[in-house]
């Protein structure tokens, strides 16, 4: 549904005056607007987010801004986010059901979007912090990955399909645009709005932003993610984009969505859990984190082998595009050749996520936006300790990502640095 008012922004003095005839949302809350209670609780970058609680229960209301929020309106967006934010939902609920918030309405004038309020969930990011061992994120999430990935690519949808969806998320110029400089180039010059800690930091930074070496490499990383459009991607994938308890995991706010290469969504999202395993000794006011840290290199194990395992199993099954049809190979009694492509496209996915989490750590210590693990260790010594090892290691993994072959290789590596005293 699309609005036809101009575009105001809500706040929670006015949510209920605006909203309060909302059929989608008083059947969810209830109609008794003076019963209502409105919580704004968006602490990301991009938006207003609000909690809105009524006789019969809650919902959440997201409304876009025409400005990153991070910034200010020095820095415009356009509001029609909030529409591929939609549609990428309803995406990924098909593809992976279960997974994301149900929609309950969307106007597309105002730039928002009411949905299910999940409760007790807390961003994972947070329960990382808190050292909560959650016991099925990485299942969850490598599914997640692996059904919305497949299943928005040319391996599994009809090619008019695709290409329909392709064009419409091609639309997405401006959020890519923050994706193209903030992950890929920003970090590795001066750029206007870089931040990190200093100084102790200052001389890690300027010895990356003259690597060659990583330069080159970060923008062949660019390159691949600008060119290849396999498939829909979340584009933001990291453990502030998801929400959990001890018994479920669901992805939020894929507002960067459009279509790129598989690798992406992966390589962001585990290269988040191994920046929570550098930041693990700044969170140890109440004693070491030992466990927390083994029990992080597992879930990156876990969720590696899950999202694998699933990826060939939708190849073996629901393998239905225009890619390595089945003509060639299965249909042809030849099982084998349908399993040598698969082990190259697996081969390619996995060189590619390790450079796109090489990247994805050295922006979130040396770029505009940072995050909670390392953000939340007031000792500034102590958390640029742990930012040094973490740069260390993104750099080994985005440059040398052709000669790692193995997920435990990876986890070695990160140990070994960890453990590092002179660094």
């Amino acid at each position: 549904m699309t609005g036809k008012s101009p575009f105001e922004a809500l706040s929670v003095e006015t949510l209920a005056v605006r909203l309060g005839a909302n059929e989608a949302l008083c059947s969810h809350i209830g109609k008794d607007t003076s019963r209502w209670k409105v919580r704004e609780v968006g602490d990301g970058n991009l938006n207003l987010v609000f909690i809105v609680e009524g006789a019969t229960g809650a919902a959440v209301v997201k409304q876009a801004l025409p400005y990153v929020r991070l910034v200010g309106d020095s820095w415009p967006l356009p509001l029609k986010r909030s529409f591929f934010e939609y549609h990428a939902l309803t995406r990924q609920q098909a593809r992976a059901p279960g997974s994301v918030p149900a929609i309950h309405h969307f106007d597309e004038g105002q730039a928002l979007i009411i949905m299910e309020y999940l409760s007790p969930h807390i961003i994972l990011r947070r329960a990382l912090i808190e050292g909560r061992q959650l016991p099925n994120i990485a299942r969850d999430i490598g599914l997640f990955m692996a059904r919305t990935l497949f299943r928005g690519s040319d391996l599994h949808m009809a090619t008019k399909d695709r290409k329909a969806d392709l064009a419409l998320f091609a639309d997405n110029v401006e959020l890519c645009d923050i994706t193209e400089n903030l992950v890929f180039s920003d970090p590795y010059f001066d750029a206007k709005m870089n931040r990190h800690t200093s100084p102790q930091l200052d001389r890690i930074v300027a010895e990356l932003r003259a690597d060659r070496d990583l330069k080159v490499e970060a923008q062949r990383l660019k390159h691949i993610f600008a060119a290849n459009a396999e498939t829909l991607l979340h584009g933001d994938l990291h453990s502030g984009s998801i929400m959990v308890t001890d018994t479920e995991t669901r992805m939020i706010d894929p507002e960067f969505a459009f279509y790129g290469p598989v690798a992406f969504d992966v390589g962001m999202l585990l290269a988040n859990f191994w920046m929570a395993f550098f930041s693990q000794r700044g969170h140890e006011q109440s004693g070491k984190r030992d466990a927390m840290r083994a029990y992080l290199l597992d879930v990156t194990v876990e969720t590696w082998s899950v999202f694998r395992t699933e990826f060939a199993h939708l190849w073996r099954t629901e393998r239905t595009g225009m890619l390595y049809q089945k003509s060639l190979f299965e249909d042809q009694g030849d099982r084998l050749g349908a399993e040598q492509a698969l082990d190259h496209v697996l081969h390619q996915i996995w060189t590619d996520m390790l450079g796109f989490a090489g990247v994805e750590v050295h922006r979130r210590i040396l770029g505009l936006a940072h995050n909670a693990d390392f953000e939340t260790i007031a000792d500034e010594d102590l958390r640029a300790t742990c930012e040094t090892k973490a740069l260390k290691f993104g750099r080994h993994i985005a440059v040398n990502r052709r000669q790692i072959h193995s997920i435990d290789e990876v986890n070695k590596l990160a140990a070994l640095i960890e453990q590092e005293k002179r660094i």
